[in-house]
Formats: C-alpha cells, sequence, structure tokens
C-alpha cells in the first residue's frame, strides 16, 4: 500500500475497517516517518514547542527563492550600485542545498564531508577541479575565522545562489568582479538582510500566502492529537507579531470545528524570539495586544492565547514550569533552534528537514542503482582484501626464491615455489584490473546516482561515501528528524521513538 499514512490513520473509516478484515497493515513511506537518532520516550513529554517557518509554516522553494533573488538583485543596483546589467540573472533554485560552504575569501562554494574535507567545489557556475581543492585543508577549513559562512537553512539558499551567479555573470561576461570575493558576499548579505527589514520580502508572501506556502491539510490533526493527549504546545518564532498571525491564521484558522482560532491551539506564543539568543539572553518578554502593540511585561505567567515578544529560556521555564528533558523543541534552524537548545538546556530536539522528502522520493526511485552501488562496494571490499592476501604471498615467495640462493631447497619444493610464483601474479593482476574496473564503475554509478538528487551537488546528507557537514551536525544534535510536523500523526503520541543500536565497522559483518 502507498496511500497517505495520515488518511490511513485517521480519517478514512472504509479503510481502516477494510485493512482491519484483510489483515493488511499500511505502509509508511519513509518521506512520512519520523527518524531517531537518540531515544525519546513521548509519554515523558509534557510539552512540545514550533517554530514557525520551514516548521510549521512550509514554503514553496522555487517561488520564494525567485522573490528573494528579485528583491536582492534590486538593492544591489539601487543601494550598492551594482552594474543594472545583474537584474538580467534568472534565478535557478536546482543550484544551492543546504549545508554548503562559502569561501569568502577565494570565490568558491564548497561541499565538505564531516570530518572537514572538500569533497566538491564551484567557483560561479564552473566545477574546480580535483587538484585545485587541494589548497583546502581540514586544519584551515576548522581554524580560519570569518573566512567561510555555512548555509544551514532553506532562507540562505538565494545566498550560495546569487554569490555564484554574480561572479559568474562578471567574471565570465563582464570581464571581471567590480568588488572582491569577501566584498561581494558582504552586499548579497546586507541587501537580502535589507528586503526582511523592509518588509518587501513579507509582504509580498503575506499578499499571495498560498503562492508561498504549502497549507498541510493534516498540520491542525496533528497539533489536535497532541494536545488530546495532554501536551502543551507553544510557538517561539524568530518572525515578528504581524506577520506571525497572518501565517498561522492562513495555516489553522478553520481546520477544525474545536478551535475557532489558530491560537487556541498553543499554550504560548512567542514572535521575536531572536533565536539562538533566546538561550543565552535575559531579554524580557513582552506582552502584547491583539494589534501587536506592547502593553506590558510578563512578570508571573505566560498566558494562553496571548502574544509575547522576546524573552529567554531561563524565564520561560520560570513563567511555564515547562523544562529540563520534558519539553521537545521542533525547528529547522540547525544552529539556532537545534544546537544551541541543546548546548544550553535539557530540552529533546526535533530538526525539520523539508527537502529530505523530495530526497527519499528520489531515493526510492533509482534504488536499483543504490543497490547495485552498495553490492559493487562489498565487491570492492572483498577484491582488496583477496589483493592484500596475493600480494603477501607473492612477497612471501619471493623472498623463499631469494634464500634459496644460501639455504638450498629440496628440488621438489623449489619447483613447486618456481610454478607458484607466475600463478600468484597472475591472480594479483587480475584482482588489480577488477579493482580499477569496480571503481570506474562505481565513479560513473555514483555521480548518475547524485545527479538524480541534485545535478550539481548530490545528496545533501552525503558528502561522497561519508556525511556531509549537514547530516553530522543533524546526528551530533537532533535527537529526532523529519520532512514535516504532520509526520508526527502517523505514531502515537506517547510513542517511545527508539533508535538504532549503533554499530562499528567491525561490528557489521555480525
Amino acid at each position: 500500500m502507498t496511500q497517505s499514512p495520515h488518511l490511513t490513520y485517521d480519517h478514512d473509516l472504509d479503510l481502516l475497517l477494510e485493512n482491519l478484515e484483510t489483515g493488511q497493515r499500511p505502509h509508511l513511506a519513509r518521506s512520512h516517518q519520523v527518524f531517531v537518532n537518540r531515544d525519546v520516550h513521548m509519554d515523558q513529554i509534557d510539552a512540545i514547542g514550533f517554530d514557525m517557518d520551514y516548521t510549521l509554516a512550509l514554503y514553496r522553494q522555487e517561488a520564494l527563492d525567485a522573490l528573494s533573488v528579485e528583491k536582492t538583485l534590486e538593492r544591489l543596483v539601487k543601494v550598492k550600485n551594482y552594474a543594472p546589467s545583474i537584474l538580467s540573472i534568472k534565478p535557478n533554485p536546482s543550484f544551492a542545498i543546504r549545508g554548503l560552504v562559502i569561501d569568502k575569501e577565494e570565490g568558491n562554494i564548497l561541499k565538505i564531508d564531516a570530518d572537514r574535507r572538500v569533497v566538491k567545489a564551484f567557483h560561479g557556475f564552473k566545477e574546480v577541479a580535483q587538484v585545485d581543492r587541494h589548497g583546502y585543508t581540514r586544519a584551515t577549513l576548522r581554524s580560519t575565522k570569518g573566512r567561510y559562512h555555512l548555509i544551514d537553512t532553506l532562507f540562505a539558499l538565494p545566498e550560495a545562489f546569487l554569490y555564484a551567479a554574480l561572479i559568474d555573470h562578471f567574471e565570465e561576461q563582464h570581464g571581471g568582479l567590480p568588488v572582491s570575493y569577501l566584498q561581494l558576499f558582504d552586499d548579497i548579505r546586507a541587501c537580502i538582510d535589507l528586503a526582511h527589514r523592509d518588509n518587501s520580502l513579507k509582504d509580498a508572501i503575506m499578499a499571495d500566502l498560498d503562492g508561498y506556502i504549502h497549507r498541510d491539510p493534516n498540520l491542525a490533526a496533528t497539533l489536535h492529537r497532541l494536545r488530546s493527549a495532554g501536551k502543551r504546545l507553544f510557538l517561539m518564532t524568530n518572525s515578528r507579531w504581524r506577520y506571525t498571525e497572518c501565517v498561522m491564521r492562513h495555516l489553522l484558522d478553520n481546520q477544525l470545528d474545536d478551535y475557532p482560532s489558530w491560537r487556541h491551539y498553543f499554550d504560548a506564543i512567542i514572535t521575536a524570539a531572536t533565536k539562538p539568543t533566546f538561550f543565552t539572553g535575559r531579554r524580557p518578554f513582552l506582552k502584547l495586544d491583539d494589534q501587536g502593540i506592547i502593553v506590558g511585561q510578563a512578570t508571573d505567567t505566560l498566558e494562553r492565547g496571548v502574544f509575547y515578544q522576546g524573552g529567554n529560556l531561563a524565564d520561560f521555564e520560570r513563567l511555564t514550569g515547562w523544562g529540563t528533558e520534558r519539553v521537545l523543541y521542533v525547528g529547522d534552524h540547525i544552529y539556532g533552534d537545534i544546537l544551541k537548545s541543546k548546548k544550553t538546556s535539557s530540552w529533546r530536539s526535533c530538526m525539520l528537514v523539508q527537502e529530505m522528502a523530495a530526497e527519499l522520493r528520489h531515493a526510492h526511485d533509482i534504488q536499483p542503482q543504490l543497490t547495485r552501488s552498495h553490492e559493487l562496494e562489498a565487491e570492492l571490499h572483498r577484491v582488496n582484501q583477496q589483493l592484500h592476501y596475493e600480494h603477501h604471498t607473492l612477497q612471501r615467495l619471493n623472498i623463499a626464491l631469494e634464500e634459496h640462493n644460501t639455504t638450498p631447497l629440496p628440488q621438489n619444493t623449489l619447483k613447486t615455489l618456481q610454478n607458484a610464483i607466475p600463478t600468484t601474479r597472475h591472480r594479483r593482476d587480475n584482482l588489480t584490473r577488477r579493482r580499477k574496473e569496480i571503481v570506474r564503475v562505481l565513479l560513473e554509478l555514483d555521480r548518475t546516482i547524485e545527479a538524480h538528487f541534485n545535478p550539481y551537488w548530490g545528496q545533501i546528507f552525503k558528502a561522497s561515501n561519508e556525511h556531509s557537514i549537514f547530516a553530522s551536525q543533524v546526528s551530533l544534535y537532533a535527537d529526532l528528524y523529519t520532512s514535516a510536523v504532520s509526520n508526527f500523526l502517523a505514531y502515537s503520541p506517547i510513542q517511545y521513538f527508539r533508535a538504532p543500536k549503533p554499530l562499528m565497522p567491525h561490528e557489521l559483518a555480525l
């Protein structure tokens, strides 16, 4: 069965009865699953917090990228005096992925693995040859402060695209970049920030919410199910009151009869939280009225249905009584939502990776190629072991033949030895050729697989044979990760999310 897990579990009674009669059980597609890095007992979770952007509100990435590129290019021309020719640049939403690193000194965009090794690089839209990537060492990637910038949110994808596009535009078409690579990056960041600050981006989104935000039909049912199980829910977003009110109304109003307004889903609503500073600072909670105007400061409690602005972790736990490991926070920003909450609190964490759903569907589509790649990797391991044995055997036979010059061997032993050497050499040479062929086929197959995900960078969680730096961060700091909040609808509110038993390489064969 490939039907929606949400329809199967909650809404379609006829299908449920049919499954009970036939004994069929629904197949929960991987793109709808919640994945586990560390055990989380949901029956021990009292409160669940949610970020808004790219968490409760899932954006239509192509449309949002195009809007961000347009607004940023306009400001580069008007504010930073860039040539009007850049306005002809068209967005390419397939270029950037999360987890890329921008080298602001050399003008390169890098994909690095968990051990800080560069596995792919682009200068503009031209791939940097492997020999030209040797200047990047793990030491410089770890220690050089201010030189590198991590693209760690989906909001930041246009930054990477524009950096490459403008370098390509000027160096390939106009003879040279008018500013330094560092200045170019700073100008792009400043103009993107300006488009956010002057509300031009948000105004455009609010004028066409359906065009920019996907309204998940299962989000309301998910929140209701968690509330019905006794969980306290709270919203904590860096967005301000006006935008939050508009987006949340679009997502949740008129979805369920029991909730006249979206505010009724949440026991606390915090806007302009300025994460990650929320987890380390001491800003007070400011109470807002229904027009977003500050009317006071919260001192005793956070009232249900009331907007608050700012705040800090210590006061949040004091005012609500929710804290320690009995809080689960769900967000999309690996640094602002996940890493900082993990390092400064005992909260459990769930990372939203919206683009993972598409990657998992792509993986399903090319399962035969992925299976073939795993088979070739296993064969390569066996061939390497056999080749090592043949090398050792040939070396030992040659040493024995040399020793015969000083300590003669019996004639029959010498003859066996002389016959074994060419036979062993033949086996070694065959294995060497087979290894070379496997590596060639693997490289071609891996390129085909990577292009199926992203034509420039491949998979977000992989960097060649290793985890990408983004994957390592998700693994290290997120207890759970999934592609949408509504994926929790397929699980019990008291689900025991149990992590798979970690195995070291020497245990895999067992």
